[in-house]
């Protein structure tokens, strides 16, 4: 067969045929990954004619899909049909109609402009959607602080302390810790993934590895949410009152001995559950979509005690595949006090994160909590099971070679499939961002570039053997703007590594946050940039959950777990970037003493807090409309949450904070570090440009 027609197929299936690597070099992708792509869209490649037939398929998708989007005040395009002039009804949200003939105009037929967003009812020849009509915007800081230039603080959830806490942080926890950074001016408190994870197996812990995007961890839930009085009646019960003291006092999360106590607790609390009449309105409410995970949890845990083998759905029984079939619908009957006890389980987890998000209101947050949404989940889990239709079978979703991983990375995530979506009315997309922005007043999205492409690594490939995989980024961005403006949620998008060209233009257009750390804001010289300087439709860190700490890269923290691991190479001992460190410690330092946030000669290494102290200060006076503040860099901390390339060997996603949530932010070097943000948000950019 000709590799022509598989090109054609591959290009008109959105597949990069050419793509140019972190190095600048341009490179081409091998047909075994085109094929492996295609496949997993479900399109044939086995002979030029049914590649033909699928080019064919795909235009006449395009041409009216189940929704299609548009921007409040342009003129609506559509596809065109076979018609080339059909007459339309546009059915509003507000009820008002509209109605005319389409205009060709090229190889796109044009209706009226459409000033209300929202999700109309199309009605175009013999053919109907649904039109979305997104604002020009979505919602802005600016909208949720007029005139003010709002920051916040990031942390990372479970590593919260309070009291009987058995030793994993939750949404009490959170809502303490929410309402003292809000005391302190904080407007926003960015959290780590909550997704639901695995509930049959407490030993998966990695919030950017979750079973679904769609609900929450329940280990997160705050056992005392049903009252002390319960609390004590199930501990005593299940005879873990020293197992939760002993954890408590860990440095470190226990997930597993973490999870299984609070799962333990949780279903006593459920034996003990009269109902309530908001629990069943929770349970109405959430529909298929709740009923489909709690059944998946209940599923799983079954299956998984049985035969470990089982703990991945494809490998379930044929009758237990399909959650629409019969032998789910049997299971659910014969066991549906354990699937109430997960749809419980989910109930209490939402109480507690929208407690969490009122306390940062009531407290005076003008955002409030703004969560994070992961870039996939694991195949093997309840989305991947519940939605199949949407999601990609046979890839994985990672990154091609760079400078910081010469082999390339594989994520071993699971993502939607870009044709799913589309034929699916983007139901599967919608009901994500719906979930994520439900309990909080932002969200920021990991690796926001899958809105326009992926990098897909076939099932037993290496990763530099995958190919990139577009998505239709102008409808899921106008959708992202459409969902945030109806939820009043502000939208970060992390653009970090290699961004595709003309990409943060596009989300600064729909006023979605990129974001701006320290450590890279340099010139070609590799000196710091001004804060001053820095992009005002951007978000302005210190660092991120996977970069060292500000403590932690001046003294070097990260090169010595990099050397002790063995992530810099064979026969690497780290010398050649602890000299690269030197210049750049001096280098930060005198960006900073140009900012004013530092005097006097730069600190030894060890000296991590006074440069903690500058850096905070430092970034707080950056041109962004919104600063934030990883905590580790409030506590001035050395350590990192998470080392990315490691499974083993370093505690990612286990650090506890030192102190209680509630009092955390009132330790002297804290609360002067949380003074001096304030300070630098209210006095405006700070920094001079270099000539």
């Amino acid at each position: 067969m000709s590799d022509d027609a598989l090109r054609a197929l591959a290009e008109a299936a959105g597949i990069e045929l050419r793509w140019r690597d972190a190095h600048g070099d341009d490179k081409e992708t091998a047909p075994e990954a085109m094929r492996a792509v295609l496949q997993a869209l479900g399109l044939p490649t086995d002979s030029e004619a049914a590649m033909r037939e699928g080019r064919e398929e795909l235009a006449r998708e395009a041409a009216l899909p189940p929704l299609c989007t548009a921007v409040a005040g342009q003129p609506v395009r559509l596809g065109r049909l076979a018609d080339p002039a059909p007459r339309f009804k546009l059915t509003l949200e507000s009820g008002a109609t509209v109605e005319g003939t389409a205009t060709p105009e090229g190889e796109l037929c044009r209706l009226c402009t459409v000033e209300e967003a929202g999700y109309h009812h199309l009605v175009i020849g013999d053919r109907e959607t649904t039109l979305a009509v997104a604002p020009a915007r979505g919602f802005e800081v600016s909208d949720a602080a007029p005139g003010a230039r709002p920051w916040g603080t990031a942390v990372q959830l479970y590593g919260l302390r309070r009291p009987g806490d058995a030793g994993l942080g939750d949404f009490a926890a959170l809502a303490q810790f929410a309402r003292a950074a809000a005391r302190k001016g904080a407007d926003a408190v960015a959290i780590s993934p909550v997704h639901a994870q695995f509930s049959a197996d407490p030993e998966r812990s990695s919030p950017y590895a979750p079973s679904s995007r769609l609900f929450l961890n329940v280990l997160h839930a705050d056992p005392a949410a049903l009252g002390e009085d319960a609390l004590r009646e199930a501990l005593a019960s299940t005879g873990l009152q020293a197992e939760f003291a002993r954890l408590e006092t860990l440095d470190l999360v226990d997930w597993p001995a973490s999870g299984r106590a609070r799962l333990a607790v949780l279903r006593a609390l459920f034996d003990r559950f009269p109902g309530s009449p908001e629990f069943e309105r929770f349970r109405r409410e959430g529909g298929e979509a709740l009923e489909s995970h709690a059944r998946f949890e209940a599923l799983q845990g079954s299956r998984f005690a049985a035969d470990p083998e089982q703990w991945n759905w494809r490998k379930w029984p044929a009758e237990f595949r399909d959650p629409q079939g019969p032998g789910v619908e049997r299971f659910a009957r014969e066991n549906a006090r354990e699937v109430e006890f997960h749809a419980f389980a989910q109930w209490l987890a939402a109480r507690g994160l929208d407690a969490a998000q009122v306390a940062a209101k009531q407290a005076g947050a003008r955002i409030g909590l703004i969560a994070d949404l992961a870039v996939g989940t694991d195949g093997s889990g309840s989305h991947g099971w519940s939605r199949p239709r949407e999601m990609l079978r046979g890839l994985t979703v990672g990154a091609p070679p760079d400078i910081f991983s010469p082999l390339g990375q594989s994520w071993g995530l699971a993502a939607f499939s870009p044709r799913g979506l589309k034929a699916g009315g983007y139901a599967a997309f919608l009901e994500m961002l719906r979930a994520a922005m439900r309990h909080a007043g932002g969200v920021r999205i990991d690796h926001a570039m899958g809105l326009q492409r992926l990098w897909m690594v076939p099932d037993g490939a290496s990763a530099a053997e995958g190919a990139y995989l577009r998505f239709p980024v102008d409808d899921m961005l106008r959708l992202v703007a459409l969902e945030s403006h109806r939820n009043r949620a502000v939208v970060v998008g992390e653009d970090l590594g290699t961004v595709p060209e003309g990409f943060t233009d596009r989300i600064e257009g729909i006023g979605m946050l990129g974001m701006r750390v320290l450590w890279f804001e340099q010139d070609e010289e590799r000196g710091f940039t001004p804060p001053a300087s820095w992009t005002p439709g951007a978000m302005a860190m210190t660092t991120t959950h996977d970069l060292p700490t500000v403590a932690g890269w001046w003294r070097g923290r990260d090169i010595e777990w990099r050397v002790k691991l063995g992530l810099l190479g064979e026969g690497k001992d780290g010398s050649e970037q602890r000299e690269e460190r030197e210049r750049d410690r001096a280098a930060l330092w005198q960006a900073m003493r140009d900012s004013g946030a530092a005097q006097g000669e730069a600190p030894p290494p060890e000296a991590g807090e006074a440069v903690a102290d500058a850096a905070v200060a430092h970034v707080a006076g950056a041109a962004c409309a919104l600063a934030l503040i990883p905590v580790e860099d409030v506590l001035a901390l050395p350590e990192q949450p998470n080392l990315p390339g490691t499974t083993e060997g370093h505690p990612n996603w286990q650090r506890r904070l030192p102190g209680t949530a509630e009092t955390l932010l009132d330790e002297p070097g804290a609360a002067h570090r949380l003074d001096a943000i304030q300070r630098a948000r209210t006095a405006g950019p700070q920094g001079v440009s270099r000539s």
